[in-house]
């Protein structure tokens, strides 16, 4: 199939249609649609709950990530039919992770595919024909804001360090005396994990490679560059592994969530090793 493309481009031909492809290149879109479509959902859900985010200090000291930082916003407002509601603090913290994924280079060719067809996947043509000759990239209003996403990268990394210290904090557990002390349970495993992947997924960020080898003419004329070229090619290996960290780290983060709703919801839930 890919050799029978590669040489109907050489010489000029259409796309394979639709039909014409006898693999299962459907699978990608679909999984991505349905895995996607379930992490907004439960996203969307725990947002409003606003409940049931950090467990009790004494069955283990976690902190979902969606509610990470915890900030001491409380604005209440008055919504029709429902009355007065409190607008959860996740609304805030949840807008700049958001940004950085669906901003992210490999999220937009995933999110493309799955939810609006643009295309449907490699050497497949979109639904309407027409829409591809009226295509702009993201040059303007709404695609150009896809630019964004090497200034969310500086918030991303930020967020990591927050993250890793709610994953420091699962270790600190309250002593008889009153005072903290070392102990783990499998909330803080679960925890830790939680920052590892999103750490691995962020500096696996094209942004992030540009940001520490790119702009440079010579890498080999001074210390500096040469020192950048090696980072860039350490990272790199992160990067060939975007789309699995990207993937692993939001399943993940779900997965915390429900591991710190679930402790906060029943008392004595988490596992603790000692």
């Amino acid at each position: 199939m890919a050799s029978y493309t590669a040489q109907s481009r050489e010489q000029g031909r259409a796309p394979l249609p639709m039909a014409a492809r006898r693999d299962t290149w459907w699978l990608a879109p679909a999984a991505t649609f349905i895995v996607f479509t379930a992490f907004v959902v439960y996203t969307t859900f725990r947002v409003f709950e606003n409940n049931y985010y950090k467990s009790p200090y004494k069955w283990g000291p976690y902190l979902s990530p969606m509610y990470s930082p915890l900030l001491p916003f409380h604005v209440v407002v008055n919504l029709p039919l429902i009355g007065p509601k409190m607008i959860s603090p996740a609304v805030y913290i949840l807008l700049f992770p958001l940004l950085f994924r669906l901003t992210c280079y490999y999220y937009r060719k995933a999110y493309y595919r799955s939810f609006v067809f643009d295309p449907p996947g490699c050497a497949v043509p979109e639904p309407n024909p027409e829409r591809r000759m009226r295509y702009t990239g993201e040059r303007v209003f709404p695609l150009i804001a896809q630019n964004f996403h090497r200034f969310a990268l500086y918030i991303a990394v930020l967020f990591i360090f927050i993250l890793g210290w709610d994953a420091i904090r699962s270790f600190m557990w309250p002593g008889p005396d009153g005072t903290t002390h070392f102990g783990m349970g499998v909330g803080s495993l679960v925890l830790t994990i939680n920052v590892v992947l999103l750490a691995l997924y962020t500096f696996g960020c094209h942004s992030w490679r540009h940001l520490i080898g790119g702009s440079l003419n010579c890498y080999s004329c001074d210390a500096l560059s040469r020192t950048r070229y090696g980072l860039w090619v350490k990272f790199s290996f992160l990067n060939r592994r975007h789309a699995l960290f990207a993937w692993l780290s939001l399943i993940w983060v779900a997965l915390t969530d429900l591991y710190v709703r679930l402790a906060a919801m029943y008392p004595g839930f988490d596992v603790r090793f000692f």
